[in-house]
């Protein structure tokens, strides 16, 4: 899968997004190192604190079906029909990624014009993980 065919996926996802408070819609493609990508948009809810964002939707089907490793994710996100240049992942995304992902997990930002390509750790650097509790 490359990088692009990865943010096409999340392209594709963010048109399912519920986000009738905010307009941002975002949409994310999680890549598991079985090859099998699954996919995930932001769920909005009028309390607010219920809403789940694109990536967490992505990682908990994920879950669910019982993959747990993981290689990429692609997020693509922005106010309206066009997908803004950037959209970086949430603090509690990126501390549900550090509880599946080692630090050279990819993270994939952009849009299909423009892909800036990070690390989990780049982007979460001093996490709390295991083996902090164990």
């Amino acid at each position: 899968m490359t990088d692009l065919e990865l943010m096409r996926l999340a392209t594709e996802a963010r048109k399912a997004s519920y986000s009738p408070y905010s307009g941002f819609k975002v949409g994310a493609a999680l890549l598991g190192k079985s090859g099998k990508v699954y996919t995930g948009c932001n769920v909005e809810n009028a309390a607010y604190t219920p809403t789940n964002c694109a990536e967490r939707t992505a990682f908990f089907k994920a879950v669910s079906e019982g993959e747990k490793e993981f290689t990429a994710i692609a997020i693509v996100g922005g106010k309206g029909e066009k997908p803004a240049d950037f959209c970086a992942p949430c603090g509690i995304c990126r501390q549900v990624m550090a509880e599946f992902c080692d630090g050279d997990f990819r993270i994939l930002l952009g849009n299909m014009d423009n892909i800036r390509v990070h690390t989990l750790t780049e982007l979460l650097p001093y996490s709390f993980g295991k083996s902090d509790v164990e």
